[in-house]
């Protein structure tokens, strides 16, 4: 019985961990993606337009605005879980 016990509580951080480490990944991919496409539409406007260099600076500014926003929103996700998880744990015990 504290076998089953014990390695419960293992699968249960096992699962909170890569829940994290999910949350985490799908953020940095999310926010490097977004600065290159940005940056991609900058580079589309300024040879369409001829207005370069001023496409490909706005779009990289825009690019990073978005990549500094959602890492934000995801520490403040990261935050909620650990929250919820310490709450968790203390109700637990």
């Amino acid at each position: 019985m504290v076998t089953d016990r014990s390695e419960d509580r293992e699968q249960i951080q096992e699962r909170r961990a890569a829940r994290r480490q999910g949350l985490a990944y799908q953020g940095a991919f999310e926010a490097v993606i977004a600065i290159l496409i940005a940056t991609g539409i900058g580079y589309w406007i300024d040879t369409s337009f001829d207005t370069s260099p001023f496409g490909l600076l706005i779009g990289a500014t825009v690019g990073f605005g978005s990549f500094v926003l959602r890492l934000l929103r995801l520490g403040r996700l990261l935050q909620e879980v650990a929250d919820e998880e310490a709450t968790e744990k203390d109700g637990s015990d």
